[in-house]
């Protein structure tokens, strides 16, 4: 388990919207999360809000992290479009706020200034970053007042990424892995459904699991129906020292989501 400020285990959101996604994060909250992850980007953040709203979870039990878009990135945008999510969420404040992407309008000398005076505003306790490279990571530790706590990435057992988990164990920063299944396709890959098959459970959840007993990391699938009360059962999934040696075998660098203008295709 993470030892840093974000909870474990998370509930994704993109792709999600109106009363499905309303419905999805009610449900993943009734089956335990805690950790809520959305973004300006998802055109959800009203459908969240309004899960929050119909939960009997109390909010300050709720870990709650959006994203300012690309487009959204100079410096009085943030913190304009910050004011807009809180609206939409119903909210005073979250829990993280990240950069989505470090494309279109991100300006390192304008943009982190702006997270870090969003932070000293109160409407976010903590900052991070999403889809940055260890270079940018660099970049943003040197001008940030503010820690940065998580980088949310693409992770999953063809996509390992070694260097960004073991940068963020070296500076107490947690990877929140998105597309933690890969899209669901490691169901059927052969090495997690023997695995599964040994624990009676699921490669997706024995793939959850792995992303648990990996230190620093958070994942953060998204799920509808039985689905949400399934991978959350993942954490009674214990892996052994020779199933997570088969697992970190199956890295390939495969990339689910690549668009052009992402750091490391610069």
């Amino acid at each position: 388990m993470s030892e840093t400020p974000v909870p474990q285990p998370g509930f994704g959101t993109s792709g999600h919207e109106g009363e499905t996604c309303t419905e999805s994060v009610v449900r993943a909250l009734e089956a335990g999360y805690r950790h809520v992850d959305t973004a300006q980007m998802y055109d959800n953040e009203a459908a969240v809000g309004a899960a929050l709203e119909r939960s009997d979870v109390d909010r300050e039990d709720v870990f709650l992290a959006t994203k300012v878009h690309p487009s959204n990135l100079a410096h009085d945008d943030v913190l304009e479009t910050t004011e807009e999510s809180l609206d939409r969420l119903g909210v005073d404040s979250i829990d993280l706020l990240y950069v989505h992407w470090p494309t279109d309008a991100y300006d390192p000398a304008e943009t982190l200034p702006a997270m870090d005076e969003v932070r000293e505003r109160g409407l976010t306790r903590n900052v991070g970053v999403s889809n940055f490279t260890v270079e940018l990571l660099e970049e943003a530790r040197e001008i940030l007042d503010s820690p940065i706590v998580a980088n949310q990435v693409e992770l999953h057992p063809f996509l390992q990424q070694d260097d960004l988990v073991e940068y963020g164990r070296e500076h107490d920063l947690t990877t929140v892995a998105y597309c933690p299944i890969a899209k669901g396709n490691v169901a059927g890959n052969d090495a997690l459904e023997a695995i599964a098959d040994a624990h009676d459970a699921t490669p997706v959840q024995v793939t959850l699991a792995w992303h648990y007993a990996r230190e620093g990391v958070v994942p953060i699938p998204k799920a509808t129906g039985d689905h949400v009360e399934e991978n959350y059962a993942a954490l009674d999934v214990a892996l052994s020292d020779d199933e997570l040696d088969r697992i970190a075998e199956l890295d390939r660098g495969e990339r689910l989501v690549d668009p052009d203008a992402a750091a490391w295709n610069r």
